[in-house]
């Protein structure tokens, strides 16, 4: 969890105060980096993974806006990497209905390999953000977002790589 001691961001303006935040913990997830659980499959070639889709986000915080707000950061950040290329949300929600997944937040690994064949790509990301807000304890408050994110490879369906984090 963040803890300051005076909230930097105005929760008011919370789409441009959020943006560094979820950047700094999106960079901690990628670069499995930070406090927090992680998995990286040791077999997987992760060069191979030139094209993925980040799924839409499961939202279990209050904010009804959390999950997109951290999918776009996320995409942007990816992309910033130069290290693979994010395919666009409406182009990975068009894939979604023509390979007939059932729930995009959570995926059946033949559904991932069905929708990586369908939009020629070689990895889904997918996640959920457990909370997001502001945290008060008497005069301190602090931002604070606690997530989990998994990527599939594309020809298996199977977990290669997964992180968690507050």
């Amino acid at each position: 969890m963040i803890r300051s001691k005076q909230s930097i961001f105005s929760f008011k303006n919370a789409k441009r105060g959020w943006t560094p935040i979820v950047a700094l913990y999106l960079a901690l997830l990628t670069a499995c980096a930070g406090g927090g659980d992680r998995y990286r499959n040791p077999d997987m070639d992760f060069g191979s993974l030139q094209t993925v889709a980040v799924m839409p986000l499961a939202n279990l915080s209050r904010d009804t806006q959390a999950a997109d707000r951290v999918r776009d950061v996320f995409i942007t950040s990816l992309l910033a990497t130069g290290g693979m290329y994010v395919i666009p949300p409406g182009e990975v929600m068009r894939g979604i209905s023509s390979a007939g997944v059932v729930n995009p937040t959570t995926p059946t690994p033949e559904e991932v390999v069905k929708l990586c064949k369908q939009l020629k790509i070689d990895g889904v990301i997918t996640g959920t953000i457990r909370e997001y807000g502001e945290v008060r304890s008497g005069s301190t408050a602090a931002n604070v977002i606690s997530m989990s994110m998994q990527m599939f490879e594309g020809q298996t369906g199977k977990v290669v790589w997964s992180a968690s984090t507050t």
